[in-house]
């Protein structure tokens, strides 16, 4: 496929693709005066790419997760990166709890509301109101 074709079908543009290549992530086959060819591996590998990109790899540990032939070091940037998808994945649950208590809360004004007060309190580490039975 071409590097047209290759963008297309995931939707990126073709500089995206050049600048993947320059940093050692993508290394399509060259053909007729040096046009890029890829073939099933790379549609691998790219998909690869935006699915750690989507995790929050930056290109940088990407090509280091992929480019190493060393298990433990592959592991450990793996290690990291799942360490911190885990926090904000924690985090962005807490938040959608909050939301969903605000829109559970019948008060004009739901940052007011001690329900509310007491949730946001036990995500931000603060004691309940003093009127709140938790």
């Amino acid at each position: 496929m071409s590097i047209g074709d290759i963008a297309q079908r995931f939707g990126l543009a073709t500089h995206v693709l050049r600048h993947w290549e320059a940093m050692g992530l993508l290394a399509p086959a060259r053909v007729e005066g040096e046009r890029r060819r890829y073939g099933p591996d790379d549609l691998y590998r790219i998909a690869v790419i935006l699915r750690a990109k989507e995790a929050g790899f930056s290109l940088d540990e990407i090509r280091e997760m992929m480019a190493t032939s060393d298990a433990a070091e592959r592991r450990a940037v793996l290690l990291r990166r799942r360490a911190e998808l885990a926090r904000h994945i924690a985090e962005a649950q807490a938040s959608l709890e909050l939301i969903d208590c605000a829109l559970e809360c019948d008060h004009e004004d739901f940052s007011s509301c001690p329900h509310f007060q007491s949730k946001v309190a036990e995500r931000i580490s603060l004691a309940p109101p003093p009127h709140v039975r938790v």
